[in-house]
């Protein structure tokens, strides 16, 4: 897929975000959300707040950076030191705003670049974590997981 009419349609939230940086995988989809396509689900928007999202229920419905890693714990994930690329790991990085509450999450792929769901529209892969600086997403937080 190519950068085109994209760019102009969706970088204006992700003032970093650029066709040099990143580019559309996937059409828009509204059936799942940034932290179910972290986790590898297409079948869900996993969102404790959201009357229709998808929430486990032995975690506490609350965004927070720790509920979200139960989550992806839950799937057979571990929390990792470093967001950094290791042989035979799989990554999630959850980004927080100023008050540490989770906007988004990407997953890196095995080329060391990162996997995003933007909302309700495109799958995008991006070079780091640090394309979406300056935007609602915050940053990066400590918490990740991976697995193999």
């Amino acid at each position: 897929m190519g950068n085109g009419a994209w760019l102009s349609t969706v970088t204006d939230p992700f003032p970093n975000l650029n066709g040099n940086n990143s580019r559309v995988t996937s059409n828009a989809d509204s059936s799942y959300n940034c932290f179910a396509w972290a986790g590898r689900y297409t079948d869900r928007w996993l969102d404790p707040t959201k009357t229709l999202g998808y929430w486990p229920p032995d975690i506490p419905p609350r965004a927070t950076p720790n509920n979200f890693t139960k989550v992806y714990e839950a799937d057979g994930w571990s929390r990792c030191e470093s967001p950094d690329v290791e042989a035979g790991y799989e990554k999630i990085a959850i980004y927080t705003d100023r008050r540490g509450l989770p906007q988004h999450a990407a997953r890196q792929l095995e080329s060391g670049r990162w996997t995003s769901k933007l909302g309700e529209a495109e799958d995008i892969e991006h070079n780091s974590l640090q394309v979406f600086d300056g935007s609602n997403y915050g940053a990066p937080a400590v918490t990740c997981v991976g697995r193999y």
